[in-house]
C-alpha cells in the first residue's frame, strides 16, 4: 500500500508541477497539452485496448514506449522515449541511442513526457499511472498484460497498434524458424531434457515457471521441464500467488534440481548486485547443492538475466541462441 501510495504521489506532484508551470507563463493546462486520440485531426484509426478506445495516428513519428522495449525495437520502431533504459534492459544497448529516458520501475516521468510532445503512447496495464493523465498528453493505448509469458500476444497488439501486423508475424516466422531448426538439431533428445531456470535474489532463490519468458521459450523449442517447475500462470498465481516465479526454502534445493540448469542473479544496483552474487556462491556452498544431477553432470550454465528475464522477439532469440551454445555446440 505504501509503494502504491508512493507511486501515485509521484505522478500527483508531476502534474501539479506542470499546472503550477502553465500557470506562470500565463496559459492553462489545455492549451499547454496536445490534442488527444480522440480530438485530433489527423488520420487515425481506432483501436480498443485495456483502458477502452483510441483513435491512434496512421503514420506516427514521436511515439513513448512504456511496456516494452523490444517490441518497438523489432518492429523496426524507434520510439523517442522509453522507460525500458535501465541496466536490466543491457542487451538492447546498442540500438538505444537518441532514445530518451522517461522513468522506470513502471513510474513514467510524465513532465518529460508532456515536455517531448508525443503523437502516442503506448503503455502496459501495469504502469501504475492514471490513463487519463496519459491521454491528456497525446493518444494512448493501454495493452493488457499480466505476467511475461504473455509476450508474444501483447507484441501482436503491439503490431496492430502500429499498424503493423504483417511485419510482426514476419519477425515471429524467423522466430518460429529459429526453435525448429533448434528441435532438429537436438532431435528426440529435446523432449528427454529437463530444463531448470533459477534465479537468485540477495535474500531469496527463486525457480521460473512454464509460462514465464524464458519458460514460454524453452517450452517452443521443445524442451521438458522438472515436475517443480511445471506449473502454468493460472495454476501457479493459485499455489504460490505469482504467475511465474516462486521462492523455494533451503530445504527444498533439490527441487531447483533438473538435466540442465540455467541460472542468473539479480540486482539492477551494483549494491544489490553484489548481494545477490554473494547469495549465489551460498548456494553452491550448500551441501544439498553438489547433491543435484545438474551439478554433478556440469550441467550448470549461468547466463544473462538481462535477456533471460526480457521482453519480446529480440530477448526470446538470445535465449536460443544460448540454447544452442550449451545444448548442441557444447556438447
Amino acid at each position: 500500500m505504501k509503494q502504491k501510495l508512493r507511486k501515485w504521489l509521484v505522478a500527483i506532484a508531476a502534474i501539479t508541477a506542470l499546472v503550477v508551470s502553465v500557470a506562470c507563463g500565463g496559459g492553462s493546462l489545455q492549451q499547454s497539452l496536445p490534442a488527444t486520440g480522440e480530438d485530433t485531426t489527423s488520420p487515425c484509426h481506432m483501436v480498443s485496448h485495456a483502458a477502452g478506445e483510441t483513435c491512434v495516428p496512421d503514420n506516427p513519428q514521436r511515439v513513448v514506449d512504456l511496456v516494452g522495449l523490444d517490441y518497438a525495437l523489432s518492429l523496426g520502431i524507434k520510439p523517442i522515449a522509453s522507460d525500458g533504459l535501465y541496466q536490466a534492459n543491457l542487451y538492447l544497448k546498442e540500438e538505444t541511442d537518441g532514445i530518451e529516458n522517461v522513468g522506470k520501475n513502471d513510474v513514467p516521468n510524465l513532465e518529460r513526457i508532456v515536455e517531448l510532445k508525443p503523437d502516442l503512447i503506448i503503455g502496459g496495464s501495469y504502469v501504475d499511472v492514471n490513463y487519463q493523465l496519459l491521454s491528456d498528453i497525446a493518444p494512448t493505448v493501454i495493452l493488457p498484460y499480466d505476467y511475461s509469458g504473455q509476450w508474444k500476444d501483447v507484441f501482436m497488439q503491439y503490431a496492430a497498434t502500429l499498424g503493423l501486423t504483417e511485419k510482426a508475424e514476419q519477425v515471429m516466422a524467423r522466430y518460429y524458424d529459429h526453435t525448429q531448426e533448434f528441435q532438429q538439431q537436438m532431435g528426440s533428445r529435446a523432449a528427454e531434457t529437463e530444463v531448470s531456470i533459477v534465479r537468485v535474489y540477495p535474500t531469496q532463490t527463486n525457480l521460473y515457471l512454464k509460462e514465464s519468458f524464458p519458460g514460454t521459450v524453452i517450452a517452443d523449442v521443445g524442451l521438458s521441464r522438472p515436475p517443480s517447475q511445471n506449473f502454468t500462470a493460472s495454476d501457479a498465481q493459485t499455489v504460490f500467488g505469482n504467475y511465474i516465479q516462486y521462492t523455494i526454502s533451503q530445504e527444498k534445493i533439490p527441487d531447483i534440481d533438473g538435466d540442465v540448469l540455467f541460472l542468473w542473479t539479480f540486482g539492477h544496483r551494483d549494491d544489490i548486485a553484489q548481494d545477490a552474487k554473494s547469495a549465489k556462491e551460498a548456494l553452491k556452498a550448500d551441501p544439498l547443492w553438489s547433491t543435484l544431477s545438474a551439478v554433478q553432470q556440469d550441467r550448470v550454465y549461468e547466463v544473462p538475466g538481462e535477456y533471460w528475464i526480457g521482453d519480446g522477439p529480440m530477448a526470446a532469440n538470445l535465449i536460443i541462441d544460448d540454447l544452442f551454445k550449451y545444448l548442441i555446440e557444447e556438447n
